[in-house]
């Protein structure tokens, strides 16, 4: 199995529009999930979100703090860790990466008015070329769908 690692180029809506999203496609397809954010503030504060970020729906996740941890079908940490066996791994807020070839899918979301943060997501592009990963790029659009670039 390869992994494949995709990027998400934010420009036009936030973080938490376009990761419930994302997170649903996963699900759809009965795959778990990793989300891994850059800080602990974060994590708690996209835990909160994912419960409510649209009226009539929530995406079932959650934190070490919940408890049952490996029976979540998303689970949000600021660590490496991955206590459900997630097939798919997101890196969100800058988030260090741990190895990602025991990922179906590794996905780099990031803030494309964050000049630093497009920066590292070039070296992050880089350093999965040189892994052997197969790697793809996709650039919000205006509504806040995704154009694939690479």
């Amino acid at each position: 199995m390869t992994t494949e690692v995709v990027f998400y180029h934010l420009l036009h809506k936030p973080l938490e529009t376009a990761l419930p999203q994302l997170l649903l496609k996963c699900l759809e397809r009965s795959w778990k999930v990793v989300v891994q954010t850059g800080t602990e503030e974060r994590c708690n504060a996209l835990d909160a979100h994912l419960w409510t970020y649209a009226d009539d729906s929530f995406l079932p996740h959650g934190t070490r703090a919940d408890g049952y941890a490996e029976h979540q079908p998303i689970y949000l940490t600021a660590g490496d860790d991955n206590p459900n066996e997630a097939d798919v791994r997101f890196l969100v807020d800058r988030a260090q990466p741990p190895p990602l070839s025991p990922y179906k899918r590794a996905i780099y979301i990031f803030d494309g008015n964050d000049q630093d943060a497009v920066q590292e997501a070039r070296q992050r592009w880089k350093e999965a070329k040189d892994e052997g990963f197969e790697v793809a790029y996709w650039q919000q659009t205006q509504s806040g769908g995704w154009d694939r670039k690479a």
